[in-house]
């Protein structure tokens, strides 16, 4: 639990120094830090990053993409209404302005490590706030009372900086002193290991290059090429599993539980899994929840809440303890399991079936073997030949159905469905949704409408993003 105390002393020692100095206090304690250690820094922004994946999917990308649904009818989530997400937006550019800070003290101490890692996690934070809002500030962002109301940079220029980020940072992470430099119990995500840095920054950039499969910008030979040097097991996934109390969807169990009723699962999720939809069980759906008082799974219709009282469990929601919401269950924020269908897609986008067909295979097993499914039932799923189709027979359609599976409460999985046009097997609108089409963008937050009105973009919940079009 070492690194768990040094994230608390992190905590204390950046909101110490971040506080406002008493007017005329000219007397200087010599004991005390004048600036937050590197180190605390680095515990910080790893945590907190992870937990922008959680934010941003409990607030809104799980209900989208139907892996939630509300338990009471006609939410503003489910039904496509504004959303107030300011608390994802000051969480995102909380984490992003520490990242400014500790790439700006490793660079006045030569520290090439801590600079790449801050190259790194401000591309996956800023990609992760423009691919549901779209414009942002950034090169404006981070002066303080310098600047308090920033211009919104274009959203193509915003991941065009990212992929610099990224090849950047993997740079530095390359530099031979970078090696043995980052502190290892501050480091939630990698513990210190440059080299799996270096793996996570090409699993983002494959990520980011796939991303754009809609646009003539799109390379499936430089998605591949980013691969190469990304993940080789799910050993090397980027994701924390060191929680100040417990994993964050653990507390919406546990919430759910003491009938705060949060993390209900989707009627389109579970028939997903139960074999309604696909003819075929996923033993991965006894590892996320359990069987309702019928002896059944059930899930909620998005849009129309709840189909009974809420407290007897004739409907399925996340449960304490399982895979995704345990105690110490992993928070992932890329995984293996999403790079084998990343290259799934890469190849059979460029026409090699085999390759896309044995990607696609590993891409299930891989996440079955990390969620620990018994090996009989993985072999009885991956044999199936609803499942084992192969290769000729393989469809985009079908690795994207494994992929929605595999990266279960991921953000990601909005952009894939925004990619595909929500061409998803018996994928609806919820239900009284507020639009004739399916979301394409979150609303602005008042956050930023308030302080900084004069240049937030006008949009429409309708309005495709520029890689969406």
């Amino acid at each position: 639990m070492k690194s768990i105390f040094t994230f608390f002393i992190a905590c204390v020692l950046i909101s110490g120094l971040n506080s406002c100095q008493k007017y005329l206090d000219i007397n200087q304690n010599p004991n005390a830090a004048q600036e937050a250690p590197i180190a605390g820094l680095l515990a910080n922004v790893t945590y907190t990053s992870a937990y922008n994946t959680y934010y941003i999917s409990h607030d809104a990308t799980s209900y989208y993409v139907q892996y939630l649904a509300s338990p009471n009818p006609g939410s503003d989530v489910d039904t496509y209404q504004p959303i107030d997400p300011s608390t994802d937006w000051s969480q995102l550019y909380n984490t992003l302005t520490d990242l400014y800070d500790m790439r700006n003290l490793a660079a006045t101490r030569g520290l090439n490590a801590y600079i790449g890692v801050a190259d790194i996690l401000t591309a996956y934070n800023l990609s992760l706030g423009t691919n549901i809002w779209g414009d942002m500030p950034y090169s404006e962002a981070f002066q303080g009372v310098v600047n308090l109301t920033p211009h919104f940079d274009a959203q193509q220029g915003l991941y065009d900086t990212c992929l610099a980020l990224i090849d950047r940072g993997i740079q530095y992470l390359q530099q031979p002193d970078a090696s043995g430099e980052l502190d290892a119990a501050s480091d939630f995500i990698h513990h210190g290991d440059v080299q799996a840095w270096i793996k996570t920054a090409y699993a983002l950039k494959a990520r980011m290059l796939n991303l754009v499969s809609k646009t003539s910008a799109y390379n499936p030979s430089a998605v591949l090429s980013a691969l190469a040097q990304a993940y080789d097991t799910s050993a090397d996934d980027a994701q924390i599993s060191e929680f100040a109390v417990r994993n964050p969807w653990a507390q919406v169990a546990l919430n759910n539980a003491g009938l705060l009723l949060d993390g209900w699962l989707s009627s389109y999720f579970i028939d997903a899994l139960d074999g309604k939809t696909y003819g075929v069980f996923d033993p991965r759906l006894p590892l996320i929840t359990d069987t309702t008082v019928y002896g059944d799974y059930r899930g909620t219709p998005n849009g129309a809440g709840r189909q009974s009282s809420g407290t007897g469990h004739e409907e399925c929601y996340l449960i304490e303890g399982k895979y995704y919401s345990a105690d110490n269950g992993p928070l992932e924020m890329i995984t293996y399991a999403e790079c084998k269908f990343i290259e799934a897609e890469a190849a059979f986008r460029s026409g090699d079936q085999n390759r896309a067909y044995q990607a696609y295979l590993t891409g299930i097993r891989v996440n079955m073997e990390k969620m620990q499914v018994p090996d009989t039932a993985q072999q009885r799923y991956l044999n199936d030949p609803r499942v084992a189709v192969g290769a000729s027979n393989l469809t985009l359609a079908l690795i994207m159905k494994e992929k929605y599976v595999a990266c279960f409460l991921n953000p990601v999985t909005w952009d894939d469905m925004r990619r595909m046009d929500y061409a998803y097997k018996n994928f609806q609108l919820p239900v009284n949704a507020a639009l004739s089409t399916f979301i394409r963008r979150v609303d602005y937050p008042s956050v930023e409408t308030t302080r900084n009105g004069q240049h937030v973009p006008s949009v429409q919940l309708s309005d495709h993003l520029w890689w969406d079009k």
